[in-house]
């Protein structure tokens, strides 16, 4: 493949992952709101414990498991600050 090929690959993948961000968003928005009324905290490390074990357990390469848990420890924290909003 060329890298005009190549290049085009990503924007389309990036489009793909931009959706799959914003589903997961939403989801994490009901989640939030439901902690609100049931007087659950944002941040529950438990439980972003077992996403980033799941996320790594799944994860099949090229990036390494701590590359993994550096993206999605990002993730997680723009997820909590919309579900504080």
């Amino acid at each position: 493949m060329e890298i005009v090929e190549l290049r085009q690959r990503i924007d389309e993948l990036d489009e793909q992952i931009v959706k799959l961000i914003s589903t997961r968003a939403e989801a994490a928005q009901a989640i939030g709101q439901l902690k609100k009324v049931t007087d659950i905290p944002v941040y529950e490390p438990k439980r972003e414990k077992e996403v980033l074990e799941h996320v790594q357990a799944v994860n099949p390469g090229p990036l390494a498991n701590a590359e993994i848990v550096h993206v999605y420890e990002r993730i997680m924290d723009v997820m909590r600050t919309l579900q504080r909003r």
